[in-house]
């Protein structure tokens, strides 16, 4: 059986961490995309594991993280908001979140790890809709961190992700690999 080339290392460091936990401790002002076509600006101030709770000027709100699709730094705001672009079939699906890890449309973590690598640009659609562009720079257990066109970073939670596809339109989605074998090996797999 073949190893792909430095995962284990990238995720017995990776894999783990909390771009919540992240937030937390710089007290970033960030723009969160909720769930419900929401948004909420603020700093996270404190955390449950399935809540977090966010400073802004209406005061502190109660979040729950699964209620997240998204997040960026607020000076971003006005750039990003004409980056993400809208899938209007998905959109059309009403769809909302995932509670139950085993429903949720899942990206393989040796998927994700030769995209960092390759740096090849792909596409995220979200559950409301919402399209991501950018390569992939990092993921964890719980999301995916991208650079958009300009530089501009994003955070996308990995529970909100509806689909994945590259440039030409090939699907990244585990369930789809899994029936149509168009898996391609990486070059980074000894």
């Amino acid at each position: 059986m073949s190893q792909l080339q430095g995962f284990s290392d990238y995720k017995k460091e990776h894999y783990e961490f909390s771009c919540f936990n992240a937030l937390e401790t710089s007290g970033e002002p960030t723009r969160f995309l909720l769930h419900g076509g929401k948004s909420l600006t603020g700093s996270i101030t404190r955390q449950t594991p399935y809540d977090i709770y966010v400073g802004g000027e209406e005061g502190e709100t109660l979040v729950p993280k699964v209620e997240v699709k998204c997040h960026f730094p607020a000076s971003s705001d006005e750039v990003l908001t004409k980056l993400i672009k809208m899938d209007k079939k998905v959109k059309t699906l009403a769809l909302g979140p995932i509670h139950a890890p085993a429903h949720r449309y899942f990206i393989k973590n040796k998927t994700l790890y030769p995209l960092i690598k390759e740096r090849q640009v792909m596409i995220l659609t979200l559950l409301e809709g919402e399209v991501v562009k950018g390569l992939v720079e990092n993921f964890s257990r719980y999301d995916i961190e991208m650079r958009m066109k300009g530089g501009v970073a994003i955070t996308v939670l990995r529970h909100a992700v509806y689909d994945m596809r590259d440039k030409k339109g090939r699907c990244y989605l585990k369930s789809f690999q899994k029936q149509a074998r168009d898996w391609q090996r990486s070059e980074l797999f000894a």
